[in-house]
């Protein structure tokens, strides 16, 4: 009875080397072994079949595989080709060749995220790029337990610092609605601007942050009514019907400001510019370690260019 679970791949090894030789001293040569340990796995590789593998005439002529022999052996074949496709694949992923990465990004990336992930994609056709898309809070979440090889976003966390690579400016300024009556000076009165209505992410995102630090410098007190949004489009839409002022990354309001829907808030100060970072966790994977390369090498080329003059 066959007990193919015993069979080894020393086993198969030897019989592809022995058809191939036809001969046990050869056979051996080619492996490095002596002729009685390759007469020895050939003798347990049959005994595990539960059937004789080779056969030699009875005038001493080359080793052939029996019927049974010939099976085991294209089963040998295949195995060895598929280790061998596995061996190239491990390889490849060891040295970044291929493989799969998973890029995180805040909600606010998400307006140049897409593009980066194209030039990626065309640039390394063998990698998969997966792009998820979450608020700051939830990002930094995933990126913690280990569900991002790759993050994007503005002002990196303590822990992810030393991994924290600069990718670009990234611009803020308070949006208006068109015919705004601070739309028009070149300056702004911040007891006017503070009297506005806010229209505002929600507490603990890195928009929201940096707003609130760019009100305390700006005015006395906090603004008159700060509503909540749960989204840059939502808030976008709301400034443009004219329900308040925002302050948001201009790179979500590129297509507004030069499409006439919006308009910037012009003063001192105004732009904000931060940067966006790429967050790249400790020892990264070599696939992880090559999309970032390439992120850094595009220099920017992904982000967009807003009209910062009005």
């Amino acid at each position: 009875m066959a007990r193919l679970d015993a069979v080894t791949l020393k086993q198969l090894r030897a019989l592809i080397a022995v058809a191939e030789h036809r001969s046990l001293t050869e056979a051996a040569h080619a492996q490095h072994l002596s002729a009685p340990a390759i007469h020895s796995q050939i003798k347990g590789l049959e005994e595990a079949v539960g059937r004789p593998l080779l056969t030699r005439p009875a005038d001493g002529a080359a080793f052939l595989p029996t019927p049974e022999g010939a099976a085991m052996l294209e089963a040998a074949r295949r195995m060895m080709a598929l280790l061998s496709q596995a061996r190239d694949q491990i390889r490849a992923l060891g040295a970044g060749h291929a493989g799969h990465v998973t890029l995180g990004t805040v909600s606010t990336a998400k307006y140049f995220a897409p593009h980066l992930v194209a030039l990626l994609q065309r640039a390394s056709p063998d990698i998969e790029i997966a792009l998820r898309v979450a608020n700051r809070g939830e990002t930094l979440a995933e990126l913690g337990r280990g569900e991002y090889d790759l993050a994007i976003m503005g002002r990196p966390p303590r822990e992810y610092l030393q991994g924290a690579v600069p990718l670009g400016p990234h611009p803020h300024g308070v949006i208006l609605p068109p015919g705004h009556p601070l739309a028009a000076a070149e300056g702004f009165d911040a007891s006017r601007l503070m009297a506005e209505t806010w229209l505002v992410r929600e507490a603990g995102s890195g928009t929201r942050i940096l707003m609130e630090r760019f009100l305390d410098r700006t005015g006395e007190g906090p603004p008159a009514r700060i509503v909540t949004m749960d989204s840059n489009e939502t808030i976008k839409q709301a400034v443009i019907a004219g329900l308040g002022v925002a302050f948001l990354s201009l790179h979500t309001v590129v297509e507004e400001l030069r499409a006439g829907r919006l308009t910037l808030l012009r003063g001192l100060g105004l732009p904000l510019m931060r940067h966006w970072y790429l967050i790249v966790p400790p020892q990264p994977s070599g696939v992880a370690r090559r999309i970032a390369d390439q992120i850094v090498g595009l220099n920017g080329a992904y982000f967009p260019d807003p009209p910062l003059s009005g």
